[in-house]
C-alpha cells in the first residue's frame, strides 16, 4: 500500500460494548406511551384456520388491541416476491398456518405479562392438514401442497447450460457423480429480533416509523412499503448503532416490522416487541437447507471438464424475499475456484411445513461449496491421485478469469494460497500422525475446502430465477451501489455517515481510518456516525452490511467523498499559501508542500476559511465541505438475456485444510489442526480481517459438527432450545489454528480490498467433511451430509455393517 493509506487503528467500537454503554434497542425509548406485544403462535405445521376468536383476549384488563387475520387480510397485501410464484406471503397466517409457530394473532397490553396472560386467551379452530417436511418429498407429485394456487410445492425451476456439456460428459475418462445434503441452522446471534412500531396519520397520509435490529439489505424497505400500501418514503426507519449479531439472521425480521405497525395502528400508540429465544429458534429464519446432485466430467489427468449441477433448496413455508437468494448468490462463481469450461444447472427452490429461511454467513456458499469440494474429493478418488494434486490442476491460473456463467474473477493466486495452506499445515507431520492412530486402531483425517469468495454481491442476480422471456424490458435490477457522507466542521472535525449498519464487525474502526488517511489526519480528528435513520442517512435499495460489501464497496465510496474533501481543503491551503493546489499534499494534519514540508498551514485553518471565508477560494471551488459518494462499479451489471451475469463485484479465496481424530469408542469428532489461508486483497485492518476468520470458523464448526433445525416426521420442531439445538463454545472451538495471508489487490476498489467476513464459513465445513471421510476411509462410509457428530458416525457405521444406507 502507499504510505498515506497504512494505519494500524484500534477498535473504537469495544469500548462502549465491554464497559455496558452499547445502545440496543432494549435500551432505547423513544417514543412514550409505548405498549407492549405478543404474538399467538400456530401449534400446527399445516391446518387450516377454521376460525380465531380474538373476543376473551380482547376483553382482558390491560390489553389495547389485539389483530388476527381478519385485521391482516382487510389491511395489508401480500409481500410482494421476487418470483411470479402463487404462493401469497401474508406475516400471519390468513387462510392456513403452514409451520409451528407462525404467526396468527398479536395481543397488544400494558406490559409484556399482560399481553402474554392475553394471548393464552385466543381461541384458534385448526383443521389440521398433512405435512411435509422433506424437500424430497415435497416434490412428489402426490406430496401435500402448502399454497393451492400454485399447483406444486415448487416456487421456482430454471435450467441453465453454458459451453458444450453434453459432448465433454461423452468424451470423459470418468463421469464422477454425488448426491449431498447440506442442513438448516442458524447462526443465533445474542440478541434475537427486536421491533418499535408507530402508525401515524398525518395530512400526507397514512405512515410507519419504526425502530428494529434490522441490519438491512434495504431491498426489504420497499416491500414493506408495497405490503403496508404506503410509498416507500412514508416508511422511516431507525437502526439501533449496536445489534447484537445478526449474520444474515435479522434481514428476517421485517414482516414483523410491518405486523407491529399494523397492530400499532390498531391500538393507537406505538408498539414494542422483543422475541425471546424460542420464538428465535422457532419462527425468526435459518439458512437454506440443500439436496444437490453434482456430476463431473473427467479427463484421464484428472482434469474436470464439464460440470452438472442440480440444487434443491427447501425455502420453508413461504419463497419468503430475499429469497431465492440462497440459489443464485454463487451462480458466478458456481465452478468454484476450476477452470471449468462447461456448465449445465438446474435450480429449484420448494416450500416446506418448516420456517421459511434466509440470509445465513456465507449463504449460498456454504451450500454450493459442500457439494463442489466432496465431489472434488470423489475426483480424486476415481483418478485415484491426491485430493491436493486434483485441486492443483485444475486451478485458475490467470487472470481476470471469466467464468461460463458470467463470473469475472478479478485478480488472485490461488496455487500459492493452496501451498501455502499445506506448508502451514505441516501434511506430512499430519500423515505421519495419521499412520500412527490408525495403527493404534484409531481414526484421523485431513480434509481441503477450497472456495471462492465472493464479495461486494450484485442483486441482479435475483432476477435469474425468473425466465429472461418475462422479465419486463426496462425492470431489470443490477447494483452493488453504497452510499456515504463527508462533513468537515468549523474546527476542521470530520464525520463520516455510513449507509451500512454494522453488527460488531468493526466498519466505524476500518471507515474512520480510510478517511483520516486520505484526509492527512490523526483518527482522532475523525468521528464516524452509525446510527441508521432511513430519513437522513444515505443509503440505496442495495445498501446494507450482507454478502461482505463493507471492504469493498463502503471503503470505496469513503475514499471518493474524502478525495473531493481533500480537493477542496487543497484548494483552500493553495489560496493560504499562494501556491498551486497540485503542488500541495494532506499530511500529519496539515496542508503543505509536497517538496517543502515548512510551507503549510493546518487542515483545521484551511477548513476554516472555506466556512468563515469562501470568497477567498480560487474560482470555480465550490464553497461547500460536504460531500456525498456513491460508488457504483460498472463491472456490476444486469443479467444478460441468455443468463449470465457478474453476480458479485470481487472474488476472494480461502483455502483450508482442516486434521480431526475420532475417538475409536466414542467416535467423537475433535478437530485437531486447521491451516487457513485467506486472499482478501489488500488487508485493511489485520485485527479485524483476523477476527472475521475467527468468527466464520465458530459459525461454520456449528454448522458442520452441531448445529441444525431438526423436524419430527409429524412437522413439529425437534430443536426448539439450547437443550437440543447445540451450539459450539470455547472450548469447542479450542483447536490449533495457523491463519495466513495471500495478498492479490482487487483491480476494481480504489483499496485493492475485497470481503472477508464469510470465507471460512464456506470452506470449513466441507474440509471437515473431508477430513472425517477420510478418516473413515478405511471403514468405507460414505460421508454426504453434515452435521456430523459421534451419533450419526454410530449409525453411519451400524448402516454400513448391515448393507444399508438410508442417511439422507
Amino acid at each position: 500500500m502507499p504510505e498515506q493509506q497504512r494505519w494500524i487503528p484500534s477498535r473504537t467500537e469495544d469500548a462502549p460494548l465491554v464497559t455496558g454503554r452499547g445502545r440496543f434497542l432494549d435500551d432505547l425509548d423513544p417514543l412514550p406511551g409505548t405498549l407492549v406485544a405478543a404474538v399467538v403462535r400456530s401449534t400446527q405445521p399445516h391446518a387450516l384456520l377454521r376460525s380465531v376468536d380474538l373476543s376473551r383476549a380482547r376483553a382482558h384488563p390491560g390489553v389495547a388491541a389485539v389483530i388476527g387475520p381478519d385485521e391482516v387480510r382487510a389491511a395489508l397485501r401480500p409481500f410482494p416476491l421476487s418470483t411470479g410464484a402463487a404462493m401469497p406471503y401474508y406475516p400471519t397466517g390468513t387462510d392456513k398456518v403452514r409451520f409451528v409457530g407462525e404467526p396468527v394473532a398479536v395481543v397488544v397490553a400494558t406490559d409484556r405479562y399482560t399481553a402474554e396472560d392475553a394471548a393464552e386467551l385466543v381461541s384458534v379452530d385448526y383443521e389440521p392438514l398433512p405435512p411435509v417436511v422433506d424437500p424430497r418429498a415435497a416434490l412428489a407429485a402426490d406430496a401435500p401442497l402448502l399454497h393451492d394456487g400454485a399447483g406444486s410445492n415448487v416456487a421456482t425451476d430454471r435450467t441453465f447450460s453454458f459451453g458444450p456439456v453434453e459432448e465433454a460428459f461423452a468424451a470423459a475418462e470418468h463421469v464422477v457423480e454425488g448426491e449431498y445434503d447440506f442442513p438448516r441452522y442458524s447462526s443465533v446471534p445474542m440478541e434475537c429480533y427486536s421491533v418499535i412500531a408507530s402508525w401515524t396519520e398525518d395530512g400526507a397520509g397514512p405512515g410507519v416509523e419504526a425502530w428494529a435490529n434490522f441490519h438491512g439489505p434495504f431491498t426489504m424497505v420497499p416491500v414493506m412499503a408495497g405490503a403496508l400500501g404506503v410509498p416507500v418514503s412514508r416508511i422511516r426507519l431507525h437502526v439501533p448503532a449496536d445489534i447484537g449479531g445478526s449474520f444474515g439472521i435479522k434481514a428476517g425480521i421485517y414482516p414483523y416490522v410491518v405486523l407491529m405497525a399494523l397492530a400499532s395502528k390498531h391500538a393507537g400508540t406505538p408498539v414494542r416487541w422483543s422475541e425471546d429465544r424460542v420464538e428465535h429458534l422457532l419462527a425468526s429464519s435459518a439458512g437454506a437447507d440443500r439436496v444437490m446432485r453434482f456430476a463431473a466430467a473427467v479427463a484421464a489427468d484428472g482434469t474436470v471438464t464439464a460440470l452438472k449441477t442440480d440444487l434443491v433448496d427447501d425455502v420453508g413455508a413461504y419463497l419468503r424475499p430475499p429469497e431465492p437468494s440462497t440459489l443464485y448468490r454463487c451462480y458466478g462463481n458456481i465452478t468454484g475456484p476450476y477452470r471449468i469450461g462447461a456448465v449445465e444447472i438446474r435450480a429449484r427452490a420448494v416450500v416446506t411445513n418448516r420456517m421459511p429461511v434466509g440470509l445465513n454467513r456465507g449463504f449460498g456458499g456454504q451450500q454450493l461449496y459442500f457439494g463442489l469440494e466432496r465431489l472434488m474429493d470423489a475426483v480424486a478418488d476415481a483418478t485415484g491421485r491426491d485430493v491436493l494434486d486434483v485441486r492443483r490442476r485444475n486451478l485458475v491460473s490467470s487472470f481476470p478469469h471469466e467464468t461460463p456463467t458470467g463470473g469475472v474473477y478479478d485478480s488472485g493466486d490461488y496455487l500459492a494460497a493452496v501451498d501455502l495452506a499445506a506448508k502451514n499445515a505441516d501434511l506430512a507431520e499430519l500423515r505421519a500422525r495419521q499412520e500412527e492412530v490408525r495403527a493404534a486402531g484409531g481414526y484421523y483425517g485431513v480434509g481441503v475446502g477450497l472456495v471462492v469468495d465472493p464479495s461486494g454481491t450484485n442483486i441482479g442476480y435475483v432476477g435469474l430465477a425468473t425466465p429472461a422471456e418475462q422479465r419486463r424490458p426496462g425492470r431489470d435490477k443490477s447494483g452493488s451501489t453504497e452510499h456515504v457522507r463527508l462533513s468537515v466542521d468549523v474546527q476542521g472535525l470530520v464525520t463520516v455517515l455510513l449507509g451500512s449498519v454494522p453488527q460488531g464487525q468493526g466498519h466505524a474502526t476500518v471507515a474512520r481510518a480510510v478517511a483520516a488517511a486520505r484526509l492527512g489526519l490523526p483518527v482522532e480528528q475523525v468521528r464516524v456516525v452509525v446510527d441508521m435513520d432511513t430519513a437522513t442517512t444515505p443509503w440505496t435499495v442495495t445498501s446494507g452490511s450482507y454478502s461482505s460489501r463493507f471492504a469493498p464497496l463502503v471503503t470505496s465510496a469513503v475514499v471518493q467523498a474524502a478525495d473531493r474533501i481533500a480537493a477542496t481543503v487543497r484548494a483552500a491551503g493553495s489560496a493560504m499559501l499562494d501556491l498551486p493546489a497540485e503542488e500541495l499534499e494532506l499530511a500529519e494534519g496539515q496542508v503543505r508542500h509536497r517538496d517543502d514540508p515548512s510551507r503549510a498551514v493546518e487542515f483545521r485553518h484551511a477548513a476554516g476559511l472555506v466556512h468563515w471565508d469562501p470568497g477567498a477560494l480560487p474560482a470555480g471551488t465550490p464553497a461547500r465541505l460536504y460531500e456525498e459518494a456513491a460508488f457504483t462499479p460498472a463491472e456490476v451489471r444486469a443479467a444478460t438475456r441468455d443468463d449470465r451475469i457478474n453476480s458479485s463485484l470481487c472474488y476472494g479465496f480461502v483455502a483450508e485444510i482442516v486434521a480431526v481424530r475420532i475417538d475409536p469408542d466414542t467416535l467423537e469428532i475433535t478437530v485437531d489442526r486447521v491451516s487457513s489461508v485467506h486472499d482478501a486483497g489488500t488487508v485493511l485492518d489485520q485485527q479485524l480481517l483476523d477476527g472475521q476468520v475467527y468468527g466464520a470458523l465458530a459459525h461454520a464448526l456449528g454448522g458442520a459438527a452441531y448445529e441444525e433445525m431438526t423436524y419430527a416426521e409429524s412437522g413439529q420442531p425437534t430443536a426448539g432450545t439450547f437443550l437440543d439445538y447445540l451450539c459450539p463454545t470455547s472450548a469447542e472451538t479450542a483447536f490449533e489454528l495457523r491463519t495466513d495471508h495471500v495478498v492479490s489487490p482487487s483491480p476494481l476498489t480504489p483499496l485493492g480490498a475485497k470481503g472477508c467476513g464469510e470465507g471460512s464459513s464456506m470452506s470449513f465445513p466441507v474440509a471437515f467433511a473431508n477430513a472425517v471421510a477420510d478418516a473413515l476411509r478405511p471403514a468405507g462410509v460414505p460421508i454426504t451430509r453434515l452435521p456430523l457428530h459421534g451419533d450419526v458416525l454410530h449409525r453411519l457405521l451400524d448402516q454400513k455393517e448391515q448393507g444399508v444406507q438410508t442417511w439422507h
